[in-house]
């Protein structure tokens, strides 16, 4: 698994648990489609903190708690 690769599943796991789109996430997130197109399909292999943050606060959470989960804390990720 690679760090795009965690990214990723955790997103789309939030985004099911809250019944939201990526789309959506982009929307309440404020970050262009494009931009998380980008990201949900690997082509960003290693997204900026200030995108997380805001991907966070769309979710309405913490960029720590966005990225506290089992995956991230327990991965050595064999990143390109």
């Amino acid at each position: 698994m690679t760090y795009s690769d965690a990214i990723i599943k955790r997103l789309t796991d939030l985004c099911a648990e809250r019944k939201i789109t990526i789309n959506k996430l982009a929307t309440l997130s404020g970050i262009t489609q494009s931009t998380v197109d980008n990201l949900m399909k690997g082509k960003t292999k290693n997204p900026k903190l200030k995108t997380l943050h805001k991907m966070a606060i769309g979710l309405n959470m913490t960029v720590s708690m966005l990225l506290d989960f089992p995956e991230m804390n327990e991965t050595v990720f064999d990143d390109e």
